[in-house]
């Protein structure tokens, strides 16, 4: 299918300036073309090459790249060009070797005309540029990679592009009218994209502020519609952050925001970092925020005394009512909260009541938006609602979901093995379990942790980005690990902390075996005692959250022979 010519010259206008008459299509025809340094990468379309070229050769940003590509093809048209567009620059953004000096505002995922085969096409157009050396590794190597997937440079889909724009009107409406701030919800199932939401929203907040790219802006951007001199001047001076709850998420959040001009990773926080600073903020967006806490045992004694710290600080006083979601409210003007009140795993989390209020509210003012379409599952959302059915204890209807690989093992050996040859395959595959044996390699690293028919493993290793650490593949990952991340296959064990009660029909929690000290802790400041019941509620969907996080596949061995019989009747 190759008919596509990627040309090459110096940046400069003695180089440029004959192209008007050198090729008729280097004023009309729809190219895309490459701007780099070695280290920064500028990737565009346009339909008038040497006009284009005359522009950014006059930005100050830009004229000091050193070295244009034209990717060239008599096929092209606008819609195709948009598309390559926007898949470069992500690739770009993933790959680590450039910083990417585009705006996301421009990234679009439109359908056209043969779309399929141009794609083919692309896959060939990123091997040319990988043989000059403008990429570092494979496309299945970047798309595994959590920069990529963590990225804000994403074509938004139907449902968060709705989102996005609805968050954008009420901000710039609220700042115009100088009303006090708003309080925004947005809630999705695993897999529907909220962190790109966020990471999306930040990075488009910043490029308005600092007028990047709105040279750049024509009627095909997704939002160039914001990109106007009075969005501008109400962003002046305007302070955002990102609070994460979840370490080893926000391990990774800080090294995207790192790489990704106009943002920086001091701006991604921890709620503690919010409730302590002398400075608020005029937008604090918090990424699953229903592992924010309320007034619990912390996990260590300096940081129970910073919750009585902060309380004080910006109540007056220490009450025990007041919960990390009082705080980000207390030290920012307007709030964005990501919420999925089933990915609550233990009891310090968010009670569901404050959950409850918080969506109530939003609801209330018109700042709640929900999201559906299922970025990461390729069952889609119809898996994702039938696995929390059956972790609920639920019997639905066995059903199969298409290409989606959902099978149930007998023996946790062989299913590591086929984990291995899928991460072999497509790599970014990796076993997990719910926290049902102690973590003795913590203290000892010669020791085993999880011993099962004869196989000995260790539980992961290492506390951040575990997933691409070396080693990964022969440990197990825990919930708070692999929370918020993508696997291409998960190979699931659940421990025997979970039960089938066969004569109740039911499925039960077992103390004995679950060894997240946090996981099942009492409140005694707060007077609440945590039953099995309750306790199984969060036990349940610690493996909802594990089941979902497959993008192609999810692999299952059962401890307890009462809760296999029991789940092989979906499987």
């Amino acid at each position: 299918m190759t008919d596509f010519e990627i040309m090459r010259w110096p940046f400069t206008e003695q180089h440029l300036r004959s192209w008007r008459d050198a090729d008729p299509r280097f004023v009309n025809w729809p190219v895309v073309y490459i701007l780099d340094d070695g280290r920064r990468v500028y990737v565009g379309e346009t339909l008038n090459t040497a006009a284009r070229m005359r522009q950014h050769l006059e930005s100050e940003d830009r004229r000091s790249l050193k070295a244009v590509r034209l990717v060239l093809d008599s096929t092209f048209n606008k819609s195709v060009c948009l598309d390559l567009e926007s898949q470069l620059i992500g690739l770009f953004a993933g790959d680590d070797k450039y910083v990417v000096m585009n705006s996301n505002k421009g990234i679009v995922n439109g359908d056209y005309y043969d779309r399929d085969q141009y794609r083919d096409k692309f896959t060939e157009i990123f091997e040319a540029l990988r043989r000059q050396n403008l990429f570092t590794r494979s496309i299945p190597e970047i798309e595994n990679s959590e920069l990529f997937k963590l990225s804000p440079f994403k074509a938004l889909n139907r449902d968060q592009a709705i989102v996005m724009e609805d968050i954008l009107e009420g901000l710039f409406a609220d700042r115009a009218s100088g009303a006090g701030g708003s309080t925004i919800v947005v809630q999705g199932d695993p897999g529907t994209g909220k962190t790109v939401v966020a990471v999306f929203l930040l990075k488009l907040l910043r490029d308005i502020s600092d007028g990047t790219g709105v040279d750049d802006v024509g009627g095909d951007s997704l939002f160039a519609d914001f990109f106007t001199e009075e969005n501008r001047r109400l962003l002046a001076g305007f302070r955002f952050g990102l609070v994460v709850p979840q370490q080893a998420l926000r391990a990774s959040l800080k090294r995207v925001f790192r790489k990704t001009p106009g943002l920086d990773q001091t701006m991604v926080l921890t709620p503690f970092e919010v409730g302590k600073s002398d400075e608020k903020w005029d937008l604090l967006v918090v990424d699953e925020s229903h592992r924010l806490n309320h007034r619990a045992n912390q996990a260590s004694g300096p940081q129970n005394k910073s919750f009585g710290d902060i309380n004080a600080k910006l109540f007056g006083a220490d009450a025990d009512h007041w919960t990390q979601l009082d705080w980000i409210r207390e030290q920012s003007t307007n709030q964005l909260f990501l919420l999925d009140s089933e990915q609550s795993v233990r009891p310090a989390d968010l009670p569901q009541r404050v959950q409850a209020d918080l969506v109530r509210s939003a609801r209330d003012r018109d700042r709640y938006y929900r999201l559906f379409t299922q970025m990461r599952v390729q069952g889609g959302a119809d898996y994702v609602s039938y696995v929390r059915a059956i972790m609920r204890g639920e019997s639905p209807e066995r059903r199969t979901f298409g290409d989606y690989e959902f099978r149930m093992f007998d023996d946790v050996g062989e299913m590591h093995e086929a984990i291995r040859a899928r991460d072999s395959e497509v790599g970014l595959s990796r076993l997990v379990a719910g926290y049902a044996w102690e973590w003795k390699s913590k203290r000892d690293s010669e020791a085993f942790d999880i011993e099962i028919d004869g196989q000995h493993l260790q539980w992961n290793q290492a506390q951040t980005d575990w997933i691409n650490s070396p080693g990964a593949i022969d440990q197990v990952g825990s919930i708070h690990t692999v929370q918020g991340y993508d696997l291409n296959y998960v190979g699931v064990i659940i421990g025997p902390d979970l039960r089938f009660d066969a004569d109740a029909q039911r499925l039960v929690f077992e103390r004995s075996s679950y060894f997240d000290k946090k996981g099942m802790e009492n409140n005694p400041r707060l007077g609440i005692t945590y039953s099995d019941e309750d306790l199984l509620v969060l036990v349940a969907n610690v493996y909802a959250v594990l089941l979902t996080r497959g993008v192609r596949g999810t692999y299952l061995f059962v401890s307890d022979p009462s809760l296999r019989a029991w789940l092989r009747r979906f499987l």
